[in-house]
Protein backbone atom coordinates (compact mmCIF):
# COMPACT_ATOMS: atom_id res chain seq x y z
CA UNK A 1 0.00 0.00 0.00
CA UNK A 2 2.81 2.41 0.82
CA UNK A 3 4.47 1.71 -2.53
CA UNK A 4 1.20 2.42 -4.36
CA UNK A 5 0.72 5.64 -2.43
CA UNK A 6 4.27 6.76 -3.27
CA UNK A 7 3.45 6.22 -6.92
CA UNK A 8 0.39 8.45 -6.62
CA UNK A 9 2.24 11.22 -4.78
CA UNK A 10 4.02 12.61 -7.82
CA UNK A 11 7.31 11.65 -6.21
CA UNK A 12 10.33 12.62 -8.31
CA UNK A 13 12.21 9.93 -10.19
CA UNK A 14 15.36 10.45 -8.10
CA UNK A 15 13.47 9.89 -4.85
CA UNK A 16 11.68 6.86 -6.31
CA UNK A 17 15.01 5.31 -7.29
CA UNK A 18 16.44 5.94 -3.82
CA UNK A 19 13.43 4.34 -2.09
CA UNK A 20 13.48 1.39 -4.48
CA UNK A 21 17.20 0.77 -4.02
CA UNK A 22 16.96 1.04 -0.24
CA UNK A 23 14.08 -1.42 -0.03
CA UNK A 24 15.77 -3.79 -2.46
CA UNK A 25 19.01 -3.69 -0.45
CA UNK A 26 17.20 -4.38 2.81
CA UNK A 27 15.28 -7.28 1.29
CA UNK A 28 18.42 -8.87 -0.08
CA UNK A 29 20.40 -8.31 3.13
CA UNK A 30 17.63 -9.93 5.16
CA UNK A 31 17.77 -12.90 2.78
CA UNK A 32 21.54 -13.19 3.36
CA UNK A 33 21.14 -13.14 7.14
CA UNK A 34 18.10 -15.43 7.30
CA UNK A 35 19.96 -18.79 7.51
CA UNK A 36 21.99 -17.49 10.46
CA UNK A 37 19.22 -15.86 12.53
CA UNK A 38 19.55 -18.53 15.21
CA UNK A 39 23.26 -17.75 15.78
CA UNK A 40 24.38 -14.92 18.04
CA UNK A 41 26.55 -12.36 16.32
CA UNK A 42 28.89 -9.56 17.29
CA UNK A 43 29.77 -6.59 15.08
CA UNK A 44 33.27 -5.15 14.89
CA UNK A 45 33.76 -1.50 13.85
CA UNK A 46 37.11 0.03 12.95
CA UNK A 47 39.22 1.71 10.30
CA UNK A 48 39.68 0.36 6.78
CA UNK A 49 43.13 1.98 6.79
CA UNK A 50 44.68 0.03 9.65
CA UNK A 51 47.73 -1.91 8.51
CA UNK A 52 48.43 -5.52 9.58
CA UNK A 53 51.58 -4.57 11.49
CA UNK A 54 49.93 -2.48 14.26
CA UNK A 55 48.60 -3.69 17.63
CA UNK A 56 44.93 -2.88 16.96
CA UNK A 57 44.93 -5.18 13.92
CA UNK A 58 46.01 -8.08 16.12
CA UNK A 59 43.58 -7.04 18.86
CA UNK A 60 40.69 -7.29 16.37
CA UNK A 61 41.87 -10.75 15.29
CA UNK A 62 42.20 -11.94 18.88
CA UNK A 63 38.77 -10.64 19.88
CA UNK A 64 37.03 -12.20 16.88
CA UNK A 65 38.72 -15.56 17.43
CA UNK A 66 37.65 -15.54 21.08
CA UNK A 67 34.03 -14.87 20.10
CA UNK A 68 33.87 -17.66 17.53
CA UNK A 69 35.18 -20.03 20.17
CA UNK A 70 32.03 -19.12 22.12
CA UNK A 71 29.85 -19.88 19.07
CA UNK A 72 29.31 -16.28 17.97
CA UNK A 73 29.54 -15.17 14.35
CA UNK A 74 31.36 -11.95 13.50
CA UNK A 75 29.90 -9.18 11.32
CA UNK A 76 32.05 -6.44 9.81
CA UNK A 77 31.86 -3.94 6.98
CA UNK A 78 33.83 -6.45 4.86
CA UNK A 79 36.58 -3.99 3.96
CA UNK A 80 40.33 -4.03 4.65
CA UNK A 81 42.02 -2.94 7.89
CA UNK A 82 40.22 -3.73 11.15
CA UNK A 83 37.37 -5.38 9.24
CA UNK A 84 39.67 -7.83 7.53
CA UNK A 85 41.54 -8.46 10.79
CA UNK A 86 38.32 -9.45 12.55
CA UNK A 87 37.37 -11.77 9.70
CA UNK A 88 40.81 -13.35 9.73
CA UNK A 89 40.33 -14.03 13.42
CA UNK A 90 36.84 -15.41 12.95
CA UNK A 91 37.52 -17.34 9.74
CA UNK A 92 35.40 -17.30 6.59
CA UNK A 93 32.79 -19.74 7.88
CA UNK A 94 32.01 -17.62 10.94
CA UNK A 95 32.11 -14.23 9.16
CA UNK A 96 29.34 -12.11 7.63
CA UNK A 97 30.22 -9.06 5.53
CA UNK A 98 28.14 -5.96 4.82
CA UNK A 99 30.16 -3.60 2.65
CA UNK A 100 29.54 -0.12 1.27
CA UNK A 101 30.17 0.69 -2.38
CA UNK A 102 32.60 3.62 -2.60
CA UNK A 103 34.44 4.84 -5.70
CA UNK A 104 37.78 5.20 -3.92
CA UNK A 105 37.90 1.93 -1.99
CA UNK A 106 38.15 -1.72 -2.99
CA UNK A 107 35.33 -4.22 -2.61
CA UNK A 108 35.21 -7.07 -0.13
CA UNK A 109 38.39 -8.25 1.56
CA UNK A 110 39.78 -11.64 0.45
CA UNK A 111 38.44 -13.44 3.53
CA UNK A 112 34.77 -12.90 2.62
CA UNK A 113 34.83 -12.03 -1.12
CA UNK A 114 32.53 -14.32 -3.11
CA UNK A 115 30.93 -15.83 -0.02
CA UNK A 116 27.16 -16.24 0.24
CA UNK A 117 27.35 -14.41 3.60
CA UNK A 118 28.44 -11.18 1.94
CA UNK A 119 26.26 -8.30 0.74
CA UNK A 120 27.30 -4.98 -0.83
CA UNK A 121 25.15 -1.91 -0.19
CA UNK A 122 24.84 1.51 -1.79
CA UNK A 123 23.62 3.47 1.22
CA UNK A 124 25.31 3.97 4.56
CA UNK A 125 21.98 4.05 6.41
CA UNK A 126 20.86 0.62 5.16
CA UNK A 127 24.32 -0.80 5.85
CA UNK A 128 24.36 0.55 9.41
CA UNK A 129 20.89 -0.86 9.97
CA UNK A 130 22.09 -4.36 9.11
CA UNK A 131 25.32 -4.03 11.10
CA UNK A 132 23.38 -2.96 14.18
CA UNK A 133 20.06 -4.81 14.15
CA UNK A 134 21.58 -8.25 13.58
CA UNK A 135 24.12 -8.12 16.44
CA UNK A 136 24.05 -9.02 20.11
CA UNK A 137 27.26 -7.14 20.91
CA UNK A 138 29.62 -4.53 19.52
CA UNK A 139 33.32 -3.87 19.70
CA UNK A 140 34.70 -0.60 18.36
CA UNK A 141 38.38 -0.21 17.51
CA UNK A 142 40.10 3.02 16.42
CA UNK A 143 38.86 4.52 13.17
CA UNK A 144 37.95 7.67 11.32
CA UNK A 145 34.69 9.50 10.67
CA UNK A 146 32.90 6.34 9.57
CA UNK A 147 33.82 4.41 12.72
CA UNK A 148 32.82 7.34 14.93
CA UNK A 149 29.55 7.69 13.02
CA UNK A 150 28.72 4.01 13.54
CA UNK A 151 29.73 4.15 17.19
CA UNK A 152 27.76 7.25 18.12
CA UNK A 153 24.67 6.13 16.22
CA UNK A 154 24.84 2.86 18.15
CA UNK A 155 25.11 4.79 21.43
CA UNK A 156 22.23 7.06 20.41
CA UNK A 157 19.96 4.11 19.60
CA UNK A 158 20.80 2.46 22.92
CA UNK A 159 20.49 5.66 24.97
CA UNK A 160 17.08 6.53 23.51
CA UNK A 161 15.60 3.03 23.58
CA UNK A 162 15.39 2.78 19.79
CA UNK A 163 17.69 -0.20 20.13
CA UNK A 164 17.66 -2.85 22.85
CA UNK A 165 20.45 -2.81 25.45
CA UNK A 166 23.58 -4.54 24.18
CA UNK A 167 27.20 -4.83 25.32
CA UNK A 168 29.31 -2.11 23.69
CA UNK A 169 33.09 -2.20 24.09
CA UNK A 170 35.59 0.47 23.07
CA UNK A 171 38.79 -1.50 22.47
CA UNK A 172 42.12 0.30 22.76
CA UNK A 173 45.57 -1.25 22.82
CA UNK A 174 48.11 -0.76 25.64
CA UNK A 175 49.74 2.67 25.43
CA UNK A 176 47.33 3.98 22.76
CA UNK A 177 44.31 5.57 24.51
CA UNK A 178 42.15 6.38 21.46
CA UNK A 179 38.82 5.48 23.08
CA UNK A 180 39.94 6.63 26.49
CA UNK A 181 40.24 10.11 25.00
CA UNK A 182 36.74 9.79 23.51
CA UNK A 183 35.45 8.78 26.93
CA UNK A 184 37.16 11.78 28.50
CA UNK A 185 35.42 14.03 25.98
CA UNK A 186 32.06 12.47 26.80
CA UNK A 187 32.67 12.84 30.52
CA UNK A 188 34.22 16.30 30.55
CA UNK A 189 32.05 17.91 27.87
CA UNK A 190 28.77 16.03 27.48
CA UNK A 191 28.17 14.83 31.05
CA UNK A 192 29.58 18.01 32.62
CA UNK A 193 27.24 20.16 30.51
CA UNK A 194 24.24 18.00 31.29
CA UNK A 195 23.95 16.95 27.64
CA UNK A 196 23.94 13.26 28.57
CA UNK A 197 23.37 11.60 31.93
CA UNK A 198 26.32 10.28 33.91
CA UNK A 199 24.66 6.84 33.81
CA UNK A 200 24.90 6.90 30.02
CA UNK A 201 28.64 6.30 30.25
CA UNK A 202 27.67 2.90 31.64
CA UNK A 203 26.37 1.96 28.20
CA UNK A 204 29.92 1.15 27.12
CA UNK A 205 33.17 -0.25 28.50
CA UNK A 206 36.64 1.06 27.64
CA UNK A 207 39.42 -1.52 27.79
CA UNK A 208 42.79 -2.20 26.19
CA UNK A 209 42.42 -5.98 26.42
CA UNK A 210 40.84 -8.08 23.68
CA UNK A 211 40.23 -10.83 26.23
CA UNK A 212 38.37 -8.40 28.50
CA UNK A 213 36.33 -7.19 25.52
CA UNK A 214 35.21 -10.75 24.79
CA UNK A 215 34.49 -11.36 28.48
CA UNK A 216 32.29 -8.23 28.59
CA UNK A 217 30.10 -9.50 25.76
CA UNK A 218 29.78 -12.94 27.35
CA UNK A 219 29.11 -11.45 30.80
CA UNK A 220 26.16 -9.48 29.43
CA UNK A 221 24.41 -12.76 28.59
CA UNK A 222 25.44 -14.64 31.72
CA UNK A 223 21.84 -14.53 33.02
CA UNK A 224 20.04 -11.91 30.90
CA UNK A 225 18.85 -13.25 27.54
CA UNK A 226 16.47 -10.81 25.84
CA UNK A 227 13.60 -8.36 26.27
CA UNK A 228 10.41 -7.36 24.51
CA UNK A 229 7.30 -5.28 25.09
CA UNK A 230 3.94 -6.89 25.70
CA UNK A 231 1.51 -4.01 25.51
CA UNK A 232 3.03 -1.37 27.76
CA UNK A 233 4.92 -3.90 29.87
CA UNK A 234 8.64 -4.37 29.43
CA UNK A 235 9.40 -8.07 29.78
CA UNK A 236 12.98 -9.10 30.56
CA UNK A 237 13.86 -12.75 30.01
CA UNK A 238 16.70 -14.47 31.88
CA UNK A 239 18.01 -17.91 32.69
CA UNK A 240 17.40 -17.64 36.43
CA UNK A 241 14.65 -15.64 38.12
CA UNK A 242 15.58 -13.44 41.10
CA UNK A 243 14.80 -14.74 44.58
CA UNK A 244 12.19 -12.85 46.65
CA UNK A 245 15.01 -11.02 48.43
CA UNK A 246 16.69 -10.13 45.15
CA UNK A 247 13.38 -8.93 43.70
CA UNK A 248 12.92 -6.63 46.70
CA UNK A 249 16.44 -5.30 46.11
CA UNK A 250 15.64 -4.66 42.44
CA UNK A 251 12.56 -2.65 43.37
CA UNK A 252 14.47 -0.66 45.96
CA UNK A 253 17.29 0.18 43.58
CA UNK A 254 15.43 0.45 40.27
CA UNK A 255 11.86 1.21 41.25
CA UNK A 256 12.26 4.68 39.72
CA UNK A 257 12.24 3.01 36.30
CA UNK A 258 8.61 2.00 36.80
CA UNK A 259 5.97 4.35 35.43
CA UNK A 260 3.54 2.63 37.76
CA UNK A 261 3.49 -0.51 39.88
CA UNK A 262 6.56 -2.57 40.68
CA UNK A 263 9.01 -4.99 39.11
CA UNK A 264 7.48 -8.46 39.37
CA UNK A 265 8.10 -12.05 38.30
CA UNK A 266 5.70 -13.18 35.56
CA UNK A 267 4.89 -16.24 33.47
CA UNK A 268 5.09 -16.12 29.66
CA UNK A 269 2.32 -14.01 28.18
CA UNK A 270 -0.18 -15.38 25.66
CA UNK A 271 1.50 -13.60 22.74
CA UNK A 272 4.86 -15.10 23.73
CA UNK A 273 3.29 -18.56 23.89
CA UNK A 274 1.68 -18.15 20.48
CA UNK A 275 5.03 -17.12 19.01
CA UNK A 276 7.03 -19.71 20.99
CA UNK A 277 9.19 -16.81 22.12
CA UNK A 278 11.86 -17.83 24.65
CA UNK A 279 9.44 -19.99 26.65
CA UNK A 280 12.30 -21.74 28.46
CA UNK A 281 13.39 -18.57 30.25
CA UNK A 282 12.30 -16.86 33.48
CA UNK A 283 10.74 -13.39 33.34
CA UNK A 284 10.34 -10.15 35.17
CA UNK A 285 8.09 -7.34 33.92
CA UNK A 286 7.25 -3.74 34.77
CA UNK A 287 5.68 -0.62 33.30
CA UNK A 288 8.88 1.01 32.09
CA UNK A 289 8.90 4.80 32.15
CA UNK A 290 10.96 4.73 28.94
CA UNK A 291 13.74 6.95 30.19
CA UNK A 292 16.97 6.23 32.01
CA UNK A 293 18.32 3.60 29.64
CA UNK A 294 21.69 3.82 31.35
CA UNK A 295 19.94 2.71 34.54
CA UNK A 296 18.17 -0.05 32.59
CA UNK A 297 21.59 -1.30 31.54
CA UNK A 298 22.62 -1.25 35.20
CA UNK A 299 19.55 -3.33 36.04
CA UNK A 300 20.65 -5.92 33.48
CA UNK A 301 24.15 -5.93 34.97
CA UNK A 302 22.58 -6.54 38.38
CA UNK A 303 20.55 -9.48 37.04
CA UNK A 304 23.76 -10.92 35.64
CA UNK A 305 25.22 -10.84 39.13
CA UNK A 306 22.48 -13.04 40.56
Amino acid sequence: MTSLKIGRDNTGMGDLKMMHRALREMRYANKVFQPWRHVRKVSVFGSARTSPDVPEYHAAMKFAKAMTEENFMVITGAGPGIMQAAMEGAGREQSIGVSIRLPFEQGANPVIAGDSKYVSMKYFFTRKLMLIKESKGFVCLPGGFGTLDETFELLTLTQTGKGVPVPIVFLDTPGDPYWERVHEFVDEQLVARGLVAAADTGLYLVTDSAADAAAEVLRFYRNYQSMRYVGDLLVIRMLQAPSPEQLDALNTRFGHLCKSGVIRIVEPFDVERREHDALDTARIAFHFAKHGYGDLRELIDTLNGF
